[in-house]
C-alpha cells in the first residue's frame, strides 16, 4: 500500500463521502422507540444464549472498527472502498425501512448489577439506545461488510479485520442487544448489498472509462 503522504488528492477527498454515514444515522434516533405494533423475534435458542458482559468490549470497539478499514481501504483499493460504503449506505437505509415497517424489540437482563467496569459500560450502552431497531442488526450488517471488503489487504490485517467483526457479531446476541434471527438478518443483507454494490460500481467505472474513451477519440479527431 502506497504511503499516505503520496496518495493522490482524489484518495483524500474520496474520505469526504464518510460524512455520508453520520447524516443516515441522524435517522436511526427517530425509529428508535416502539410503535402501534411491536414484534419479538426472540427464540428458545436466544434464551439460552448466555449473557457476557466481557462482550462489551467488542461491542464497542465497532465504532473505531469501521472506520479505520473503511479508511485503509480507500488507500487500499478505492474500486473496493466504495463498493464497501456504498454497501454500507444502502444498509442503514434498508435497515431504517425495515425499522419502520416491522419494528422489533430485545428483552434486556432485568437484574444487571451496576458494580464493575463492564457492566457500567454496557448500562451506558442501555441507556443511550433502546431496545428497539433490531432487526437486522446494523453492527452485524456492517461488520459483514468490513469482513468482506477487508480480503484486499494482506494476511495479517486480512485476518485480524475477520476476527473482529466475528467478536463484533458475537457480541450483539452475548450482551442481549440482539437475537438471531437480527445476526441472520444482517449477515443476508450485507451479503446481498456487497453484491450489488459491486455491481454498480463496476457499472460506473466502465461507464466513467467509455465516456474518457470517447473524449479521447473526439479530441483525436478534432486534430
Amino acid at each position: 500500500m502506497t504511503h499516505p503522504a503520496k496518495q493522490s488528492p482524489a484518495v483524500w477527498l474520496s474520505l469526504l463521502w464518510l460524512a455520508v454515514i453520520p447524516v443516515l444515522n441522524i435517522f436511526y434516533g427517530y425509529l428508535n422507540h416502539p410503535t402501534e405494533h411491536v414484534y419479538s423475534l426472540v427464540t428458545d435458542l436466544d434464551r439460552l444464549t448466555p449473557f457476557v458482559p466481557s462482550f462489551i468490549i467488542p461491542y464497542v470497539l465497532w465504532y473505531p472498527f469501521k472506520a479505520a478499514v473503511l479508511i485503509g481501504l480507500a488507500f487500499k483499493d478505492r474500486a473496493v472502498y466504495y463498493r464497501t460504503l456504498l454497501a454500507l449506505c444502502g444498509g442503514l437505509v434498508l435497515a431504517y425501512i425495515v425499522y419502520a415497517l416491522f419494528q422489533t424489540t430485545v428483552p434486556r437482563p432485568e437484574a444487571l448489577d451496576e458494580k464493575g467496569v463492564l457492566n457500567r459500560m454496557i448500562w451506558f450502552v442501555y441507556s443511550h439506545d433502546e431496545p428497539f431497531n433490531c432487526f437486522p442488526s446494523i453492527h452485524v450488517l456492517t461488520s459483514y461488510l468490513m469482513l468482506r471488503g477487508a480480503r484486499v489487504f494482506g494476511r495479517t490485517i486480512r485476518w485480524a479485520a475477520t476476527i473482529m467483526s466475528i467478536l463484533i457479531i458475537a457480541s450483539t446476541v452475548l450482551i442481549k442487544q440482539h437475537v438471531l434471527a437480527d445476526v441472520v438478518g444482517g449477515i443476508l443483507a450485507g451479503e446481498l448489498l456487497f453484491r450489488s454494490a459491486g455491481i454498480a460500481v463496476s457499472f460506473l467505472r466502465g461507464h466513467r472509462m467509455r465516456q474518457t474513451l470517447k473524449g479521447g477519440e473526439r479530441h483525436i479527431s478534432a486534430e
